[in-house]
């Protein structure tokens, strides 16, 4: 053969398959080693703010240090955060720099974020950064035993927000309560000026004209004075249309048909509530039988169970449904309304309609009485006329 050419021998051709599985081996070290290379650092300057606002807090940070390498990559923020003693963590992806959430401030507030580099900048691969935390805990000036004790707000026909309280079990008398609210659109903490009062104290508070306080976080904060110790402040949030307590329907209606079906009817309570909104429960009571049923219609039929059943009565409340609301507050059971059977009727008319023959007769023989002991109008005329012709004779002679 020609000197061009050269066969390898076995121990050439596995040191070369040897040379060629290190070159393999060393690319895939590099990738992976590029890979390990890129790091994202956490957010800076977490803090927990509270603004004022009765719970309503502020969670907020700044970027991390980046690499040159980040510049071009849109970075994402894992946010962790609860109420203390809390069994779970709420958390929120965001590419913002700040997050606001409701918060109840009677306990304390932690949370914990980290940086996300999506797959597009870390080589097929989510880098994630390690946590870092931050908390937030308003003092606690005064005794437990000073708070205000079973709060209680009802927010009456969709209306009229009233919130009633009990003093603490220990304060001096000189203690007095004042109550702040907020719900987003308001500028700042408003403070009740329609105080519900006993011995001059304040134990609630009645709100009107909540406009645009549906569906929001409702933050109320109760506090107190006293010349003699600090009072621990009360913290609370509310979704009103979960407390509506609406008015208890009206014009209640019942009739029978065929002897045995039972139509009942009522109207829709007045006020704001959509007719939508509302979900009734009837009791049924047909002698000294009865029985529950719930409808979100205004009316409702059901066939009596004995022909010979005497009495035959029914009430209704009313409350916001599941379709509103999360959660409602029964309203007050309407009056009672029944229908009396037609046997029970018959005997009264038996008795009514001689009652009113009688009345009648007698209307009518005073009238003929009374006609008689009425003088008659043209006598008197004929007798008044021949006196004047009289008297003008008389003169004339």
């Amino acid at each position: 053969m020609s000197g061009d050419f050269h066969i390898l021998n076995p121990e050439e051709m596995a040191f070369m398959c040897v040379d060629t599985r290190c070159l393999c081996i060393l690319l895939i070290c590099t990738a992976i080693g590029h890979t390990l290379e890129i790091k994202v650092n956490p957010p800076q300057d977490f803090e927990i703010l509270d603004p004022g606002l009765l719970g309503y807090i502020y969670l907020q940070w700044k970027p991390p240090v980046a690499i040159e390498k980040l510049n071009e990559c849109t970075l994402e923020y894992e946010l962790k955060y609860r109420n203390v003693d809390s069994e779970s963590w709420k958390t929120i992806i965001t590419k913002n720099l700040f997050y606001k959430d409701g918060f109840d401030l009677n306990k304390g507030i932690e949370g914990k974020i980290r940086t996300h580099l999506p797959k597009q900048c870390a080589n097929g691969s989510e880098i994630q950064s390690s946590w870092t935390e931050a908390s937030y805990q308003i003092s606690d000036q005064g005794s437990l035993e000073t708070k205000i004790r079973d709060m209680n707000c009802i927010y009456y026909n969709w209306q009229h927000l009233v919130c009633s309280w009990k003093p603490g079990k220990r304060v001096h008398y000189d203690t007095n309560y004042t109550m702040f609210f907020w719900y987003e659109g308001l500028d700042h903490a408003l403070q009740c000026v329609n105080y519900l009062q006993e011995n001059t104290k304040n134990i609630g508070c009645k709100l009107s004209n909540l406009e645009s306080s549906d569906y929001k976080d409702f933050f109320i904060c109760v506090n107190g004075s006293s010349d003699f110790e600090p009072i621990r402040s009360s913290y609370y949030i509310f979704q009103l249309q979960n407390i509506v307590k609406p008015f208890p329907p009206d014009f209640l209606h019942i009739t029978v048909e065929n002897s045995v079906e039972i139509k009942m009817k009522w109207s829709t309570p007045g006020g704001p509530i959509p007719a939508r909104c509302y979900t009734y429960e009837i009791v049924f009571r047909e002698d000294d039988f009865s029985w529950v049923s719930v409808t979100d219609k205004t009316d409702m039929k059901m066939k009596r169970k004995a022909n010979e059943s005497k009495d035959l009565c029914f009430l209704v409340r009313s409350k916001v449904n599941m379709y509103c609301s999360d959660d409602g507050i029964w309203s007050e059971w309407s009056e009672e309304r029944c229908w009396e059977v037609y046997t029970r009727t018959n005997s009264r008319i038996i008795f009514i309609i001689p009652v009113c023959l009688f009345f009648v007769f007698f209307l009518f023989l005073l009238c003929l009485v009374l006609e008689k002991e009425e003088p008659d109008p043209t006598l008197s005329f004929h007798v008044q006329l021949e006196k004047e012709v009289y008297s003008y004779e008389e003169t004339l002679c």
